[in-house]
């Protein structure tokens, strides 16, 4: 392998909007990709900062909260719970996923708007806005939308056209309502600040230009926005919910929602870890933004714009732009029920790692694509299980039955068993960082795909009869195989990596790829489910039916509505702790033995709110009845329960002893 040098790498996903739920768009366009990317430059050696977080201000999360009747607060502290709750069911392995309503990113971005400002980059200028008379209001951004005077989309938001992704100012919009009530808005002169995009333009170009190793859809989006010349651009807004204006005669405006949340990026880190503060303000740090299409002029333009007028940070390595994923022939609607919404993929039964695979297939990486449920059901059974399931299983299992776990050695490698070890580890690398996710994952399956026809064409079922020392040799060859797939997959399959590793009592680490087979494994059952179309069905007949935002605030908490008989299905007991232990290569899980009448072994990340002594011998409430799963290689069979807000978890235990196995109803 080729030897590298060791890197800081900051990868950051598109602040994702809290006045909704994300679906399975949203998961491709930024996050799933990014995850992988994090994934392989830590399993590189790389030092990563894996950074997201919600973006909570501006009319996005005024107008929602509007409509259901409750504050931004209120609603951005449930769906943040929501989004965070999605992502790590997604294994979507955020070393922070932070918030821009947090004190941290109001003073990081005030401060680098002050430096802005003593730049000369930002001056007061009279604008003209809508204002709607019958709320008494102005209208900024997506308080007001119309007809776009560019492309003719009948829903343009005042800010930007989502169909053709012209950035507007709301006067632009032809025949403009209120989002709220619908009635038509007069114009009015308001004073704002402006950045001056204008006076930035040639360095903005300049930088675009000499980035080769962008993506072509990039590249020619971010020039495209150019082209006709840029402008100065609005950047406060007559609103109460966001990072106010640190200047004076601006005490009652917020600073505009696209001003403060790309600095999420740089306040997630100096929350995360101190010692990253200055990462970014390094020039020989690697940032890699993962975003959807529609972000790119906004990562490109209107970011670079702001870092430029800064002075004092990097400018981003790479601009990850996606195109669009489309859900069987049309475009992804929640309002119309028109796709895969993820707040029913964690109850959906499937393993993260199936849909991880699938949507990693389709990435939408330089043209939209789309998702397709035969294709998904094809892709599968062809791929997953027939293909890189089939050979793992084959050969754990043949090692269990014939050789008692105990893994031969090797004996003198012949050319076919040469052939099947030969893997080119640094392509796999190259294509992670060239951006080619798709292509890398194919990769990994012509991998599998070798190892199963070597296994089949060695036929160690015969040779363990006629030639047990070829016999050896031909499986220590493929249990070692399975070991370097073991690595190479966790990018993409982290939570059957780790299962598969926890088998072959290896660690995934890159050093170890064509080094020695592991001495030992362990019965693994299959790692992946044949789907047949009955399970199809009933998989679409669940995951694509959004809840409504309506429904996740129905009692102001409830996130929907249960029966009684839903209810009951939860076996909930009172069990006393036995014991507890930190799960090796964890900063926060504990692996926990409750006695709630049986014994319930639980995985659980507490240990930042409790210690092990202290909770050995506490009666707390189990969830026993829960599908087991395997966390971190450590089996997990119940669920304790506790309440949480943003600082602070506490469990639920009794205010008196009572027996062990009580059923709390």
């Amino acid at each position: 392998m080729v030897k590298y040098k060791k890197e800081k790498i900051i990868v950051t996903c598109a602040l994702p909007y809290v006045n909704n739920v994300p679906h399975i768009g949203n998961i491709v366009g930024s996050h799933l990709p990014g995850d992988i990317f994090a994934r392989f430059c830590r399993l590189r050696g790389h030092e990563v900062a894996f950074i997201g977080s919600s973006d909570e201000h501006g009319t996005p999360s005024e107008v929602a909260a509007q409509k259901i009747g409750i504050t931004p607060r209120e609603l951005c502290d449930k769906l943040y719970k929501v989004h965070k709750r999605i992502y790590k069911w997604f294994e979507i392995s955020y070393d922070n996923f932070s918030r821009t309503s947090r004190e941290t990113h109001h003073r990081t971005t005030q401060e680098f708007f002050k430096r802005i400002y003593e730049n000369g980059f930002i001056v007061e200028k009279e604008i003209v806005l809508p204002y709607c008379e019958s709320c008494g209001r102005t209208l900024p951004d997506r308080f007001v939308d119309g007809t776009c005077p560019n492309c003719g989309y009948e829903d343009a938001r005042g800010d930007q056209c989502e169909k053709c992704t012209k950035l507007l100012s709301p006067h632009e919009l032809k025949s403009p309502r209120c989002t709220i009530c619908g009635k038509t808005p007069i114009f009015r002169k308001f004073k704002h600040l402006f950045l001056q995009l204008d006076k930035l333009e040639p360095k903005i170009k300049r930088w675009i230009t000499k980035q080769g190793h962008w993506r072509k859809t990039v590249s020619s989006l971010a020039l495209g926005w150019i082209k006709d010349g840029l402008r100065e651009r609005c950047i406060t807004r007559d609103l109460k919910w966001g990072v106010k204006v640190p200047l004076k005669g601006y005490e009652d405006k917020v600073l505009y929602v696209w001003f403060d949340a790309p600095i999420g990026y740089i306040s997630g880190i100096e929350e995360w870890d101190k010692n990253w503060a200055g990462a970014w303000k390094d020039q020989k740090t690697k940032i890699v933004h993962f975003i959807g299409k529609d972000n790119i002029p906004f990562h490109t333009v209107w970011w670079g714009g702001m870092l430029l007028a800064n002075g004092d940070y990097t400018l981003p390595y790479n601009v990850a732009g996606y195109q669009f994923l489309n859900y069987q022939g049309g475009k992804i609607s929640k309002s119309k029920g028109w796709g895969i919404f993820c707040e029913k993929l964690p109850d959906a039964g499937l393993s993260p790692d199936v849909w991880r695979f699938y949507l990693t297939e389709i990435l939408p990486e330089s043209k939209d694509s789309e998702w397709k449920w035969k294709e998904f059901k094809e892709k599968v059974n062809g791929e997953l299980v027939g293909n890189l399931g089939n050979f793992i299983n084959r050969v754990l299992s043949f090692t269990n039955n014939y050789f008692k776990g105990k893994v031969p050695k090797a004996g003198k490698l012949l050319q076919n068993d040469k052939k099947v070890l030969d893997i080119d580890y640094d392509k796999f690398w190259e294509l992670t960082w060239n951006l080619k996710l798709r292509e890398c994952l194919k990769e990994l399956l012509r991998v599998s795909a070798r190892g199963n026809k070597y296994f089949q064409d060695e036929k160690p079922w015969i040779l363990v009869k006629e030639d047990r020392e070829r016999c050896g040799t031909v499986l220590n060859t493929c249990v070692r195989l399975c070991k370097d797939i073991c690595i190479l997959m966790s990018p993409f399959l982290p939570e059957s990596a780790e299962k598969l590793a926890d088998a072959l009592g290896v660690e995934i680490k890159w050093d170890s790829l064509g080094k020695d087979s592991p001495r030992t494994t362990k019965k693994l059952a299959p790692l992946f489910p044949k789907l047949d179309d009955d399970r199809i069905n009933e998989l679409r007949d669940n995951v694509t039916k959004p809840i409504s935002l309506n429904e996740f605030f129905e009692g102001k908490g409830v996130k929907y509505l249960v029966s009684i008989d839903e209810f009951k299905r939860l076996d909930i007991r009172i069990g006393t702790v036995k014991s507890v232990e930190p799960v090796k290569g964890t900063d926060n899980l504990y692996k926990m033995t409750v006695d709630a009448g049986k014994e319930v072994q639980i995985v659980s990340g507490i240990r930042d709110f409790y210690g092990a002594k202290d909770l050995v011998g506490m009666q707390i409430a189990v969830l026993v009845n829960l599908e087991p799963t395997t966390i971190k290689g450590v089996k997990s069979n119940g669920m304790l329960l506790a309440a949480e807000d943003d600082k602070n978890l506490a469990l639920l235990t009794v205010d008196r002893e009572v027996k062990d196995g009580i059923e709390v109803h």
